[in-house]
């Protein structure tokens, strides 16, 4: 096996399987640092091993196998066979690794791995609760979460919040010593404060969905692991809390975007725009319990909040036959709703395109222009790309051009950036 393909199953596994590894090694030690740390000691270890040695059969069991001795390490180090370690390798005997008796090769240990599904919900729920506790600064909490539940580099965290990435690393390691120093014991909370950290706990699985159905950067368009990951905790989530009319939208939002993924790229992986895209592909089953869900918030009835107006939206296009066939009056409507109900740059953004779509570019534009002067976005590509397309549509080709040179230079995504190249060759080409 080469370095670069062992590295890659590396990163694979990860991806999949971190938040149940961190989850899990959180509920043998009892330390959500610990925890974090340890697992962090194995992703490295594995960096240096499978690409020599070739992955192993059960590559999670692997992984949680070394962290397990890594936490006994550490407490070995802390206070030899104290009686924190002594429950510590009880815990870990019930795994079906007997105390005393650790085999050196962590490949001897992981035949006896077994992951119960129910089990793995409540360590990822738990996992998520605790990342999101309310001692932590909002910040914290998501990027916390973002990193040991949804696996995300803090380089990926930091393009998700427009921010350096050394600003990320700090968040998260005041976060964990903080979490560390106040004993966070690893568990569920009760009812009430479930309800207080809910909505951190919504923005941090959409926050995943978003980078797993548009990769801030990387070679693919899509990165089906996450946003695969988010639906699941989505579907988890509304099931331990279904009279939350928000866990509901969010459930919503997340089967209704997904249900157009199969159409979202062409055979090389290359996006495909929403207008080019043949809905007959479109995840049909997918649509049917986006509906359903949301279907669920109205009997809740307690009106539809952010998440549910976005699938809302997102119900509009699963709908239409056609870009032409949209409802885009309705869409307008409801972005004006969400505008004032969750006001942010990428909601006005959004509500530009859909104006665009209803009533054309030159009404469109001047709402864009406002972000502009806010210097809103300023650090992302879809504010110049948006720009650009309405300056193309009226007919201003010098302007449009420059917008998408600074998309360009923005743009993080290979594919994505390829797109907007292929724009701007096309304008040049237009320009006589």
């Amino acid at each position: 096996m080469t370095d670069h393909t062992g590295r890659d199953a590396v990163g694979a596994v990860w991806r999949i399987d971190s938040a149940r590894i961190v989850g899990a090694l959180a509920r043998y030690t009892g330390d959500f640092a610990l925890a974090e740390d340890v697992a962090q000691e194995a992703l490295a270890e594995a960096l240096v091993t499978w690409p020599r040695e070739g992955t192993p059969r059960n590559p999670a069991g692997w992984l949680l196998a070394v962290g397990r001795r890594r936490a006994i390490d550490t407490y070995r180090r802390r206070s030899a066979l104290d009686e924190k370690y002594a429950a510590l390798a009880h815990n870990l005997g019930e795994g079906g690794v007997v105390a005393g008796s650790l085999p050196a090769d962590p490949a001897r240990e992981v035949e006896d791995v077994l992951w119960d599904p129910d089990q793995i919900d409540d360590d990822v729920l738990a996992l998520m609760f605790i990342s999101c506790h309310p001692m932590l600064a909002r910040e914290a909490r998501v990027a916390l979460t973002l990193r040991v539940v949804g696996g995300l580099t803090s380089d990926e965290i930091a393009r998700a919040f427009l921010v350096p990435t050394a600003t990320v690393q700090a968040r998260i390691t005041r976060a964990k010593k903080l979490l560390g120093s106040a004993r966070v014991p690893f568990e569920l909370p009760s009812a009430a404060e479930r309800a207080e950290r809910l909505g951190t706990v919504l923005s941090v699985i959409y926050l995943i969905f978003t980078e797993g159905s548009s990769a801030s950067s990387g070679r693919d368009v899509l990165r089906l692991d996450l946003a695969s990951e988010a639906q699941r905790l989505a579907r988890v989530l509304a099931r331990l809390v279904p009279n939350e009319p928000e866990a509901l939208g969010l459930l919503a939002l997340l089967e209704l975007t997904a249900a157009r993924f199969p159409a979202r790229t062409g055979p090389d992986g290359e996006p495909v725009l929403l207008d080019r895209q043949d809905r007959s592909r479109w995840n049909h089953a997918a649509i049917a319990r986006g509906r359903a869900a949301l279907a669920s918030v109205e009997r809740v009835g307690r009106g539809l909040g952010a998440y549910g107006l976005q699938a809302t939206i997102a119900e509009c296009h699963a709908s239409a036959e056609s870009v032409e066939a949209t409802d885009w009056d309705r869409i307008v409507g409801v972005y004006d709703a969400l505008g004032r109900l969750a006001p942010s740059a990428v909601v006005d953004l959004n509500r530009a395109v859909a104006v665009s779509m209803a009533r054309g570019p030159a009404a469109a534009l001047p709402i864009v222009d406002r972000l502009v002067a806010t210097n809103a976005l300023a650090n992302s590509h879809l504010l110049p790309t948006v720009r650009g397309e309405l300056l193309t549509r009226l007919g201003r080709i010098e302007e449009a051009r420059a917008e998408l040179l600074v998309a360009i230079d923005r743009c993080g995504n290979d594919r994505e950036r390829a797109v907007l190249q292929g724009k701007l060759a096309d304008l040049d080409g237009d320009t006589p």
